[in-house]
């Protein structure tokens, strides 16, 4: 095994007690992150409020629009690389910014290319994969990991701006029926309202104030936030725009309406719970077998990656256990 040998004094055992310890060090510094960094957004969010209402709101787009042209001069060179390597880079920016986090183009290839390496170089040194089987690891692994890291983020916006959506309808309708025109009431509502609600009418308020008209600003809106809850805002906006009628008790019944879909999502997902936690269970248990094998008897375990009969073994059996997953996963998943 390159790098390790009996006169090192490090066996595998002792190596993989370092790699679940730098493992646990970067989880527990990711986790620091995020519980500081969301105290940082709100009270940024607090301050941006007072200063939204201090100050004019045409003062205000230009100031975010010399901040994003600076913000654009200095990722230009990262990104400008990393496009030219990149397929589709106008998609994965629109996929970046559905996550709520300035994660730039660049730093996404960043993270692929590091994890890569790191994965390709660990599997090769530590564990003697050969060079092209811990390649072909380094790159699914880099490939894969800041993907699903992304999708999940989108995810869980998706689900706040569902859950709270409904609310801020509410505050929609209580506007209105004060009186107030939709526009106002959206602009007024933005400093009321949670995140990612907040944000979603910021940037209608924003398209207003800039002269779009109230469908452009929605429709600009749900493209960067692709959720069938924005849509049918969007839609009721333009029928009552064009067939008339009380906003105010449209906008009610939407609300109501968003509730009983979520409450109905929520039904479906505790009744799919079961099949939910045995995929979970049958997708995981060759791996935790497989780890187990490898703790016990590691030269055993390694006969699946240096033997050629054995990588092809590991590779039809992983195929088969990605299409069983594929399946499971398609089964409990069902669209409301």
């Amino acid at each position: 095994m390159p790098g390790i040998d009996s006169g090192s004094g490090f066996g595998i055992f002792e190596v993989a007690i370092m790699l679940g310890a730098l493992m646990m060090a970067g989880v527990m510094v990711m986790a620091f992150y995020i519980a500081t960094d969301g105290a940082r957004r709100k009270q940024a969010q607090r301050l941006s409020g007072m200063r939204d209402r201090a100050m004019g709101t045409a003062v205000l787009i230009q100031q975010r629009g010399q901040a994003s042209a600076v913000k654009r001069q200095t990722d230009t060179s990262l990104d400008a690389l990393v496009r030219r390597f990149m397929p589709r880079p106008d998609q994965l920016r629109l996929r970046l910014l559905r996550t709520g986090r300035k994660i730039t183009i660049g730093q996404y290839g960043a993270a692929i290319f590091g994890i890569a390496t790191f994965t390709g170089l660990s599997c090769w040194y530590f564990f003697g994969f050969k060079p092209l089987l811990a390649g072909g690891i380094g790159l699914g692994t880099g490939l894969w990991l800041p993907h699903a890291v992304i999708g999940y983020l989108v995810k869980r916006r998706e689900n706040q701006f569902t859950t709270r959506f409904p609310e801020g309808l509410d505050i929609l309708v209580r506007g209105l029926r004060a009186g107030l025109p939709i526009a106002e009431s959206i602009v007024n509502a933005r400093s009321e309202v949670p995140e990612p609600v907040k944000t979603v009418y910021g940037q209608i308020a924003d398209g207003v104030n800039l002269g779009q008209n109230l469908e452009e600003a929605i429709a600009n809106a749900a493209k960067v936030l692709d959720t069938p809850e924005l849509k049918f805002f969007s839609v009721s906006l333009s029928v009552q725009r064009e067939t008339g009628g009380n906003l105010a008790e449209t906008l009610a019944n939407l609300a109501e309406i968003l509730r009983r879909r979520r409450q109905m999502k929520m039904k479906v997902k505790a009744m799919s719970s079961e099949a939910r936690a045995s995929a979970y269970i049958l997708g995981s248990l060759p791996f935790i077998m497989f780890g187990l094998i490898f703790f016990v008897n590691t030269d055993y375990a390694m006969e699946l990656f240096t033997d050629p009969r054995g990588m092809v073994m590991v590779g039809v059996g992983v195929c088969m256990m990605l299409l069983g997953i594929g399946i499971m996963i398609k089964m409990v998943n069902f669209e409301i």
